[in-house]
């Protein structure tokens, strides 16, 4: 083996997962997004059995996606995670794009409408929710926030002057605002004072917050700070691998939504209900009220138009207003 055919030899897959790190911190993905891309790409190198991507190219793509669609029977959006991850993969970090993929066999989505509630059963489920977890899900009909939007709120994001609520890690890492509803005013004023307290003995005991990319680095004191506290902070902390160090994390979605399952099941509910059907209720409530579809659009972080017009179809006097020929 020459010199030259040393300095080609392939990455190990360590080196391999690094480089895929850092290519998406450099792009400042979202730490979900980091995770996804991570999780798919170690699949398929296991899927791979010792080849490495390189060697095994386009068919093996292929191979790969078509068995979770015809073995593991993978959602469409799964599906298209797992493409967006391994051509991330080839393109970005392998700098060896994908040919055309021919002969991949894709799962279809679905076209399934939005679950939504009526105001009445909105009001149904929140009577039987509590504390942080009420407040949490008042938010989600209120603003329109998507789950983790509203347990990822920090301290900063909220504007009492202008009621306004500052999205930092939307979908597709994009930054919104939206409306902070009155009638929420006061019981988040006093989940700052309870967050803030919080935050006041982490500082004091040596726990700190996570931050947002390289914010450790630019801004070392930034952990400490108020305004970067969680407002919704979780009631245990946790042990850094990296330094031993003690940080405490947001609440977990996972906490909010067994929360509300039971809440939806104690209103006596038929629909199967979820977190996001609160947003989804929020965006068709202000179309039923006469609100401008566009506004909506800005509100909900919608890239596409087309994304919000499907709560036309769910309205209750149906997408056109046309009345049945049954009521005449």
């Amino acid at each position: 083996m020459t010199h030259d055919d040393e300095n080609a030899r392939p990455e190990r897959p360590a080196t391999l997962m690094e480089a895929v790190r850092a290519a998406c911190r450099l792009r400042q993905f979202a730490a979900r997004t980091e995770k996804a891309y991570i999780g798919w790409i170690r699949r398929y190198l296991r899927f791979l059995r010792g080849v490495h991507p390189r060697e095994a190219g386009d068919r093996a793509v292929v191979a790969f996606l078509t068995e979770l669609v015809t073995e593991r029977k993978v959602a469409a959006s799964t599906h298209n995670q797992a493409l967006s991850a391994l051509i991330f993969l080839y393109e970005v970090v392998l700098e060896q794009p994908l040919g055309d993929l021919a002969g991949l066999d894709r799962p279809r989505r679905p076209a399934r409408l939005p679950i939504v509630l009526t105001p009445t059963e909105v009001k149904a489920v929140l009577e039987h929710l509590a504390g942080v977890y009420l407040l949490i899900a008042r938010l989600l009909y209120g603003s329109g926030l998507r789950l983790v939007e509203c347990c990822s709120l920090r301290i900063k994001d909220l504007d009492f002057e202008r009621r306004e609520i500052t999205v930092r890690q939307g979908k597709g890492g994009k930054e919104r605002r939206t409306m902070m509803p009155a009638s929420l005013v006061d019981a988040l004023r006093e989940q700052v004072q309870k967050a803030s307290e919080v935050h006041r003995r982490d500082v004091e005991k040596g726990v700190t917050v996570e931050l947002p990319h390289a914010m450790d680095r630019k801004a070392p004191g930034a952990s400490k700070e108020r305004a970067w506290a969680w407002l919704f902070p979780a009631s245990g902390t946790f042990e850094r691998k990296e330094d031993g160090s003690r940080g405490r994390h947001h609440v977990h979605e996972s906490s909010v939504q067994l929360a509300l399952k039971q809440a939806v099941l104690a209103a006596g509910l038929t629909k199967r209900a979820t977190c996001h059907s609160l947003r989804h209720s929020f965006a068709t409530h202000l179309l039923e009220s006469g609100t401008d579809v566009r506004n909506i659009q800005e509100l909900m972080g919608h890239a596409d138009l087309s994304t919000t017009m499907v709560y036309l179809h769910v309205l209750n006097k149906g997408a056109l207003g046309i009345q049945s020929p049954l009521d005449r």
